[in-house]
């Protein structure tokens, strides 16, 4: 529990909070970005042929 108080106390353990969210948040708009990317070039693909 004191590591919570920490964490949410200090300038520092916010910004290490914001710093976590942000890079698990930009990893999901990278998975994103790049499945539809793939399924945009598959269908270019597909209907090339």
């Amino acid at each position: 529990m004191e590591l919570f108080v920490r964490i949410f106390d200090s300038y520092v353990g916010m910004l290490s909070l914001f710093v976590i969210a942000f890079i698990l948040g930009m990893g999901v708009w990278f998975y994103r970005f790049f499945m539809k990317k793939i399924a945009e070039e598959d269908q270019a693909r597909n209907n090339k042929h």
